[in-house]
């Protein structure tokens, strides 16, 4: 009973958790899917791999339905022995996106119980974590890998904080399974961002043990850390094996190539400088975490109909209904992002507690987390921070092989919250005097309130309110909607910068009552509980909320066939597609129907996109035709219409020649005066294994007679040997070729595809996708799981016989 007793609080709060997410995004109560243009995307390119899946109960690992083939190890691919996955599938039990809502909630809420505080203030903080307004929007537009890494993040710091303060064994076991789900969770550039803190915060705390002559207690802890991330790692290895193999064949590897189209020099291995900081969060911009209108909060936002823009374009006679169509979507973002979906607004009363606490604490947890939160602002801005964004891409392990640097923040997203709440734990305690209390509560309304009533009075002396496409709009809109445009982003800005003035006036009363002992703990709790939600759910409902929800069908079956797919589909033979119905490598359409040679991810095969950039993007018609490309997808006036291409090779062929050439180069440019029906082009490094002593055999035939993801069958004819070019993608790490069930070699030709040497007679060839990866993965994932459940339920049963 008194166990129960003891959890009985926590137990209330994880079902207080479940009610939350759940009314918020509620909707999904009726049966409803939130509409996420993201999963749209891995719909259509996870199609052919879920089909295969559902028809024989096997896991394909390869599909053809993009980028001309490719593994799935990065589009949801099942693994064996994978145990930590069903840990998390318990652990998400809600329905999609309430279970990212609720992971949110919960994982900060562990954290800061390891810090000790109060349940009641945990809970709040998990509130002020979970609503930051940025973790909503990723879940509106389907950014789910990113959600579920960033909900694991705070579990795995609680894990290193148990650890450094000499709870070994339930530092072990949180740490262990944290960072296992947190690597699971499949998106590295999080998990990459949480590294970064964690090297701050080893540091700060090694700093803190030379100073108390507490070296060898760091360093055990540390020793124990690196055993339980081993473990974590070894449990998800055949997902970080596969990765790690894939990743040298993607566009964040090296695929041998020095030159780009035009002759200039190719950037070394890893992202250019451009792609990596295109989302480069501006400096100015820093101040939606605490305004959220401040940048004019998304690219499409809904100014009314009493903005002047509804009323400049009324002037100019447009009828109410295109006035209000307008105004529905304005572009009032003004910052330096290409596209933002809403600001990454922290929330104002947040903001106000973290300054209250910067003047309050003192020690190691206050220096990591300004340490984490300064060097990830300053990382986030990119490209307008130039010269340290260069030193960590030209110098940091790893840096260069992720986009998007203005993500960094959501570690500023951690950080912010988890001192404002401790800062206000130590309101109630009794560390501080009154009077320093006093000192912290002043300072930080001057610097907070103070803030607000700048930018509310001289807004338009410091800024001019002109973002990165203005030019363009300018051209679009004319000068008189552009003049309205700005006024209504200064409205914006002035608006939410009262506001958050509020919310910063509400919060000081509150606590300065408390201090004069006007109102108890209690009530200065439930204060701040109604605070968080009225500050943070109305801004998060901005950018998500009911009207993003849609029939489940909607999401199960995003995509109807339209007229161009259905003639395409008459046809059963095999073939690829070209859909230039829009960008054929942003989008996955295609590839819910048909194999395609385009498709939608974020590390795309790197010989392919070598192949789009050099010949594919200019139609070039017989690389197309060597890509068994027989069909394309075109728009008209009259809609998208299907043209079949009389010129495709078909899926396989033989050859009179082979032009051999020396290097990725070479082969590449090759491809422009060589006749790729005739000869194969074929690196110098593949010579020991092609057999020159055949000849073209004018009646020799060679067809495809079977067909899975993962395994082709051809039957071959010829009198004489033969070499034969397999309109297929080349992948070496799995990709095992057999004539009549005997292994033998192929190799790469014509910079993509796959060539081998075809004895004379008659002949059954088969491909198949064996990846070796899988198996040695799961062997080392089952060794990992059951180490690590031995080591934890031993722990805690010395730890048990121990205590007794």
């Amino acid at each position: 009973m008194a166990k129960l007793k003891q959890f009985l609080p926590h137990i209330l709060v994880l079902l207080g958790f479940v009610v939350i997410a759940l009314f918020y995004f509620n909707p999904v109560l009726k049966g409803k899917e939130i509409f996420q243009s993201d999963i749209v995307q891995y719909i259509g390119m996870a199609k052919e791999q879920s089909d295969f899946r559902a028809e024989t109960g096997e896991e394909p690992y390869w599909t053809d339905a993009a980028f001309g083939g490719m593994p799935t190890y990065q589009l949801g691919a099942y693994y064996p022995h994978n145990y930590i996955k069903k840990l998390d599938s318990v652990l998400r039990f809600l329905p999609r996106p309430a279970d990212y809502l609720f992971l949110y909630f919960i994982g900060f809420y562990i954290l800061l119980l390891c810090l000790k505080i109060d349940y009641k203030l945990a809970f709040l903080g998990a509130i002020a974590f979970g609503f930051s307004t940025y973790f909503i929007i990723i879940l509106g537009v389907g950014h789910n890998a990113k959600a579920h890494a960033i909900a694991y993040m705070p579990m795995v710091l609680g894990g290193i904080i148990l650890t450094f303060r000499q709870k070994l064994i339930g530092g072990f076991s949180l740490l262990a399974i944290a960072m296992a789900l947190e690597i699971q969770a499949n998106h590295f550039q999080m998990t990459y961002y949480l590294l970064l803190l964690v090297i701050v915060l080893g540091i700060v705390y090694l700093i803190d043990a030379f100073k108390r002559k507490k070296l060898p207690q760091y360093f055990k802890a540390l020793g124990v850390m690196v055993v339980a991330v081993i473990l974590a790692i070894g449990t998800n290895a055949t997902n970080l094996i596969a990765t790690q193999e894939y990743t040298s064949h993607s566009t964040r590897g090296d695929t041998g190539l020095t030159i780009k189209p035009d002759g200039n020099d190719k950037p070394e291995v890893g992202l250019t400088y451009d792609y990596i900081t295109e989302y480069s969060y501006g400096i100015s911009e820093t101040l939606d975490l605490f305004i959220p209108g401040f940048m004019g909060g998304s690219g499409a936002e809904d100014v009314g109909e009493d903005s002047e823009l509804y009323s400049e374009l009324q002037k100019m006679g447009a009828s109410p209904v295109q006035a209000k169509n307008f105004t529905q979507n304005a572009p009032t973002y003004w910052g330096q992002q290409p596209i933002v979906a809403g600001p990454a607004y922290i929330g104002a009363t947040i903001i106000f507690l973290f300054v209250f606490a910067l003047f309050l604490i003192r020690g190691r947890l206050k220096w990591w987390v300004v340490g984490g939160t300064v060097l990830t602002l300053l990382l986030s801005w990119g490209k307008n921070f130039g010269f340290f964004t260069e030193f960590f891409i030209d110098y940091v392990p790893l840096y260069n092989k992720f986009r998007a640097v203005s993500s960094i923040q959501v570690i500023v997203e951690l950080c912010v919250p988890l001192l404002a709440i401790v800062g206000l734990s130590c309101l109630f305690a009794n560390k501080h005097t009154k009077e320093e209390k006093i000192e912290a509560l002043k300072w930080s309304s001057i610097v907070t309130a103070g803030l607000a009533l700048i930018l509310i009075l001289f807004n338009s002396v410091l800024f001019d309110f002109s973002g990165l496409r203005d030019a363009q709009l300018r051209q679009q809109l004319g000068m008189d909607l552009m003049n309205a445009l700005k006024e209504d982003r200064q409205s914006m800005l002035v608006g939410d910068a009262i506001r958050s003035f509020i919310f910063v006036a509400l919060s000081v009363f509150l606590i300065w009552f408390y201090l004069q002992e006007k109102i108890s703990k209690k009530l200065i709790i439930g204060g701040f509980a109604l605070l968080f939600l009225a500050d943070l759910v109305p801004v998060a409902r901005r950018y998500v909320n009911g009207d993003d929800f849609v029939n489940a069908r909607k999401m199960e079956q995003p995509y109807q066939p339209n007229s161009a797919d259905q003639q395409i589909m008459q046809d059963t033979s095999r073939y690829r597609v070209f859909d230039l119905s829009g960008d054929p490598l942003t989008s996955s359409r295609a590839s819910y129907f048909h194999n395609s040679i385009g498709g939608y991810h974020g590390a795309k095969p790197g010989r392919l996109q070598d192949l789009y950039d050099f010949y594919i993007s200019q139609n070039n018609m017989k690389v197309l035709n060597m890509l068994n490309v027989k069909y394309f997808i075109i728009p008209t006036e009259k809609g998208v219409q299907a043209q079949q291409n009389p010129g495709v090779y078909g899926n396989a062929w033989f050859v009179r020649d082979v032009e051999w050439v020396d290097d990725a180069n070479a082969e590449i440019l090759a491809i422009k005066e060589t006749d790729l029906k005739d000869a194969a082009i074929i690196d110098n490094s593949f010579k020991d294994v092609i057999k020159m002593d055949f000849v073209y055999d004018e009646v020799g035939t060679i067809e495809l007679v079977s067909e899975q993801p993962n395994e082709l069958v051809y039957k071959t004819k010829a009198s004489i040997r033969q070499l034969a070019v397999f309109s297929e993608m080349y992948y070496q790490p799995g990709w095992h070729a057999y004539i009549d069930g005997e292994k033998v070699d192929h190799v790469r030709a014509d910079y993509v595809l796959r060539a081998m040497n075809i004895p004379q007679g008659e002949h059954t060839v088969t491909f198949k996708f064996e990846p070796e990866v899988i198996q040695t993965g799961g062997t080392i994932a089952l060794a990992s799981t059951l180490v690590l459940v031995i080591l934890i339920v031993g722990g805690f049963v010395f730890a048990y016989r121990k205590k007794a």
